[in-house]
């Protein structure tokens, strides 16, 4: 079984917005409140990416 492989610094940022998220304080960019674990971990990944971070590509199915 494979794993997709993230970098350390992605994992942090994506630990970062979770953490956001469990505190109430994370919003999407319209500047509503995040109530989707799932939208919290799309938002963390896509930071990650902006800033550079090995992140793997979309999963096709």
């Amino acid at each position: 079984m494979s794993k997709t492989k993230y970098s350390d610094k992605a994992q942090d940022k994506v630990g970062k917005v979770m953490h956001e998220f469990k505190e109430g304080k994370l919003k999407s960019s319209s500047g509503e409140k995040v109530t989707s674990r799932k939208q919290a971990v799309a938002i963390g990944i896509s930071e990650a990416k902006q800033e550079g971070l090995k992140v793997p590509k979309k999963k096709k199915d």
